[in-house]
């Protein structure tokens, strides 16, 4: 007979790594772009006419100036922008790695819990860290999408603001602190634990 796990238990269980770094992984994955383009023998410009006759020239023979042998030739099995790097998770385990991340963070003290989050001006935004104690990394959590708060955040280096409801798993990893009010954490787990 199976025993019945208890809420204590699931709480004190050890940190999931595999799975946040499934999510993680498959977050960097979408958001690679594929850049890098070769030309094959058929899209590279020239190499029309065959370049010598077929025999009695005592050279190899050839077809085309643009084949991959040739230099300024086509260029075999190389990188191509149609490479699709897409990982689909489903959203259950995108919500279990954020919860698991956040009780991380919370176990190690890198929340910082604040009354409210408002700054117009840069110079604000700077002495609310200051006054926060915030010298590291840090990630700022908005309730609401709020511009001014936005923009005055945006010039500190090590320094992001994100809404709550766009939380996820990479930029939760990215910085070592968390700043947000209480009420905004409570929401945030319940939207996870639905």
């Amino acid at each position: 007979m199976k025993k019945a796990v208890t809420k204590k238990n699931k709480e004190n269980s050890p940190f999931n790594s595999n799975l946040v770094y499934q999510v993680a992984v498959s977050q960097l994955s979408n958001r690679r772009k594929s850049i890098a383009h070769t030309k094959t023998r058929g899209e590279v410009s020239g190499g029309g006419k065959k370049p010598w006759r077929q025999k009695g020239t005592g050279r190899a023979r050839h077809g085309s100036s643009r084949s991959p042998i040739w230099v300024g030739g086509g260029v075999t099995f190389g990188p191509r922008n149609e490479t699709n790097f897409k990982r689909i998770v489903p959203k259950k385990i995108k919500r279990k790695a954020l919860l698991e991340i956040i009780q991380e963070k919370e176990k190690s003290d890198n929340i910082i819990f604040v009354s409210e989050i408002k700054a117009v001006k840069t110079k604000e935004a700077s002495e609310f860290l200051k006054k926060n104690a915030i010298s590291e990394s840090a990630l700022i959590v908005l309730s609401s999408l709020d511009k001014p708060t936005i923009l005055a955040f945006r010039n500190i280096p090590k320094i992001k603001t994100i809404q709550a409801n766009d939380l996820n798993c990479l930029d939760v990893l990215t910085f070592k602190k968390l700043v947000l009010t209480k009420e905004c954490l409570e929401e945030i787990k319940k939207s996870i634990k639905k």
